[in-house]
């Protein structure tokens, strides 16, 4: 494969992402145009700009995917079903939501799973992918284990390590886990401290098929001079 075509592989896995609180209209202007631009998979934003990124990238092939329960997985099944459906009416094309950590720790998967559902059962019907994030830094490795079971039980499209606003990000580790976990059934998104070329490409090896990073452009710039036309 020709240094060209390694760049446009690896800009497909990504998410570029940006989902500071502080993140203004240029901001998510700036985001959609550098997606476009390198060619990333999707640009993954805060509910308040889904609509904003659909309009910029409506003539691209770039996919928009918005947050939900975001970041601590704490809404209640209503809260997610009202924001679900926002989303989906705001025209993106993915979810990416955070499980209920918390009734992970205590057990209650019963909750777990409801939760998950209030999300895929508005989503999936709808043709959007559904991302889900068990914010592995949280969670023993029995408990990511069966967050993965829980996963590949809701018939969610891929699950994710992180929310980036945790204790620590995606590691290698977890990544092998996860795939492992949910054999080739379900996509894993790597999410969270990659920075760095070297970072992305070591994640894909280990088994995620899709990175979620704010660092894109300066992934991509690392393997060539100019962005992808």
């Amino acid at each position: 494969m020709t240094e060209s075509a390694d760049n446009r592989h690896l800009a497909a896995c990504i998410d570029h992402t940006l989902l500071r609180a502080d993140a203004q209209t240029a901001d998510i202007q700036r985001l959609c145009q550098e997606a476009a631009d390198f060619g990333f998979a999707a640009v993954c934003v805060n509910p308040s700009y889904a609509a904003l990124a659909v309009s910029l990238l409506c003539n691209c092939p770039v996919r928009v995917a918005a947050v939900a329960n975001f970041p601590l997985g704490a809404s209640t099944d209503a809260a997610l079903v009202a924001e679900t459906c926002a989303l989906i009416n705001a025209g993106v094309d993915e979810i990416d939501m955070v499980m209920n950590i918390a009734a992970a720790k205590d057990g209650n998967w019963q909750a777990v799973d409801q939760g998950i559902q209030a999300v895929v059962g508005q989503a999936q019907p709808a043709g959007l992918i559904v991302k889900l994030i068990i914010e592995t830094c949280l969670l023993s490795e029995a408990e990511k284990v069966r967050a993965c079971a829980a996963a590949l039980a809701a018939n969610v499209d891929f699950v994710k390590t992180s929310t980036g606003f945790s204790t620590s990000g995606a590691t290698l580790a977890d990544v092998c886990l996860l795939r492992r976990s949910v054999g080739q059934d379900i996509g894993v998104k790597a999410s969270g401290g990659i920075r760095t070329r070297e970072d992305a490409l070591a994640m894909l090896a280990a088994g995620a098929n899709r990175l979620g990073t704010s660092f894109g452009v300066a992934i991509i710039g690392q393997g060539q001079q100019h962005p992808a036309s």
